[in-house]
């Protein structure tokens, strides 16, 4: 299983790899690309980023803001990838297991597909699909053998959650096809089909499906 921290580090090294940002940017950015179960805190944010300024990954570049006196106001800071945390930030887009496809990791790697190739994306998404698919077939199972013992409410909550990990399923299957049409004409990205109509973090919010990893 990916550390939250490992988390946070890919997604910031994705987002200043396109160019920089302050930490508040930074943070807006984070929660949408999270969604709205998991919402980033600065006491999550900012221990991170300075992680990765130890580490080089990143830098800091303080500027003062327009007409504000130093007493004002504090510099305003801007973090920038370095050579070192981009050269991380593609080792670990190209990284293919378990941890691509969890469903702590997966949607921050969709985030940024477009910086790999067709083959790891097809491994991430086939690998994602393999799980989901697992732990489907097993949840059905229990299912099967336990409704008779749980109310008609918690009944419609594992259904839901089943429903909403059979969406995600086709999902998978579509962008699967459209990479491997659009491969077979050479080309380097797709444009995914649209995204499932419940978001990704219904299933590990349902009762019916737990998150765990095998």
């Amino acid at each position: 299983m990916a550390r939250r921290g490992d988390t946070i580090e890919l997604a910031v090294l994705g987002l200043l790899h396109e160019g920089p940002m302050h930490g508040y940017e930074l943070r807006k950015r984070l929660n949408l690309m999270l969604g709205w179960g998991r919402v980033l805190s600065y006491g999550s944010l900012y221990p991170a980023l300075k992680k990765m300024l130890r580490a080089n990954l990143i830098t800091e570049v303080t500027a003062s803001a327009a007409g504000a006196t130093p007493v004002s106001r504090r510099p305003r800071i801007t973090y920038e990838v370095t050579e070192l945390g981009n050269e991380h930030f593609q080792r670990l887009m190209s990284e293919v297991g378990p941890t691509a496809w969890e469903d702590d990791n997966f949607d921050i790697r969709f985030a940024f597909f477009s910086s790999t190739d067709m083959e790891i994306r097809l491994r991430v998404l086939e690998g994602r699909r393999s799980r989901l698919q697992e732990r489907l077939a097993r949840v059905q199972g229990e299912l099967e053998r336990t409704q008779a013992e749980v109310n008609r409410y918690a009944a419609e909550l594992q259904r839901h959650g089943v429903e909403s990990v059979e969406r995600e399923v086709r999902w998978l299957s579509d962008l699967i096809r459209a990479e491997r049409g659009d491969g077979s004409q050479g080309s380097s990205s797709v444009t995914p089909p649209a995204a499932p109509t419940a978001p990704s973090t219904t299933p590990r919010a349902a009762g019916g499906v737990p998150a765990t990893n095998d």
